[in-house]
């Protein structure tokens, strides 16, 4: 399958690596940085420089390609989505923005190939848990999904270091959270919604972030009595980041917030990637609650050919290779708009990609 993989950052290097080892894919990997294409030439690929902001430079690149896997920015995926659509292209991202996936949502009606955005980890594999969880209900009360990118270990007062994407973290910080409360669809607050819990012996915050969710309000509207999304943060954070956008005002100046966190917090390859997801409900006339958690931790590497990997590059490279894979086998629609939930969880976990999660370690005890 000759697949374009636009992106060579922190995510993309993962990705490029999954997919050009694998053995069935013909991979292009395109972006207007030359160093970060230089960190590749081990691998079996193309690598080019392109503007990759440009929607006429991207038709032209794309032109020959069955499939686009996008991992820019979030801001880029609506043109990089519509430049597939006009290539003829299936289209992948790892967008955690609703308004983007809304706009995808369009551009796939009626196209003769498939869009599969928000396939990550959150939205993308969450999303994946929760609704196999949610099936083994006759009735559903609560859906309560959460999430956290964490360094292993915390030494700033934000107790929090740079895993992923700035952009994506301030965007999910600022914008309204989906959610369903008393069976109604809500829009929540950033931010709001503080919980607290324990796991493993860990202190834990939880608290609404944006994108999560991906379309389980859609797919469990009428179903389900509680459904939400957190992010998962070490205590403290929460308090502090609503200094910095709230009482600061930082929201309204996005860019110097962005930054002033990639000048004053360091990035971190020492990361541990939580996922956590409670699904109650009656099963044969009984109120029942299944759980499912994992922690995936950061991978050491051996050198080129398998460098060091965050968990945070590990779980979201994982979810959107497994996508396209489990496309590529014609186990998923091959038209239109697809859903994160119409991967079958076990199909996922049994891919050669999904099993970084399987091979993670299940945690036992929840207080």
């Amino acid at each position: 399958m000759r697949i374009t993989l636009l992106g060579a950052g922190h995510i993309g290097q993962t990705i490029a690596h999954l997919l050009a080892t694998a053995g069935d894919y013909e991979l292009t990997v395109l972006d207007q940085d030359a160093a970060a294409l230089a960190r590749l030439r081990a691998l079996p690929l193309v690598a080019r420089v392109a503007d990759t902001a440009d929607p006429a430079a991207l038709v032209r690149e794309l032109h020959g390609q069955q499939a686009v896997v996008n991992a820019l920015p979030y801001h880029l995926a609506i043109p990089a989505a519509t430049a597939a659509r006009t290539a003829g292209c299936h289209y992948f991202d790892l967008t955690e923005d609703v308004a983007a996936t809304q706009a995808i949502r369009r551009l796939a009606d009626d196209a003769p190939v498939a869009f599969m955005p928000q396939c990550g980890l959150a939205p993308g594999f969450i999303g994946i848990v929760a609704h196999h969880l949610a099936q083994g209900f006759e009735k559903l009360h609560e859906v309560k999904m959460r999430v956290g990118a964490l360094p292993a270990f915390p030494t700033n007062a934000l107790k929090y270091n740079l895993t992923w994407s700035v952009d994506g973290l301030i965007n999910e910080y600022c914008h309204p959270c989906e959610a369903i409360h008393e069976g109604r669809r809500i829009e929540a607050l950033p931010l709001e919604g503080l919980e607290h819990f324990s796991l493993d012996g860990v202190e834990y915050e939880a608290f609404n972030t944006s994108g999560g969710l991906g379309t389980l309000c859609d797919t469990l509207a009428g179903r389900v009595q509680t459904l939400d999304y957190k992010s998962v943060r070490y205590p403290g954070h929460r308090a502090l980041m609503q200094v910095l956008l709230d009482e600061l005002q930082m929201k309204h100046d996005v860019q110097t917030l962005k930054a002033i966190l990639r000048r004053a917090i360091p990035s971190t390859m020492q990361d541990v990637v939580l996922v956590f997801v409670t699904v109650a409900g009656l099963r044969d006339g009984v109120l029942l609650q299944e759980v499912f958690a994992r922690k995936v931790f950061a991978e050491r590497g051996d050198g080129a050919a398998l460098p060091a990997q965050s968990a945070i590059q590990i779980t979201t490279a994982a979810g959107i290779c497994a996508a396209v894979d489990l496309f590529r086998a014609g186990l998923l629609p091959q038209r239109g708009f697809i859903r994160q939930e119409q991967v079958p969880l076990p199909a996922f976990l049994a891919n050669r990609f999904g099993q970084a999660y399987q091979q993670s370690r299940q945690v036992q005890s929840i207080g």
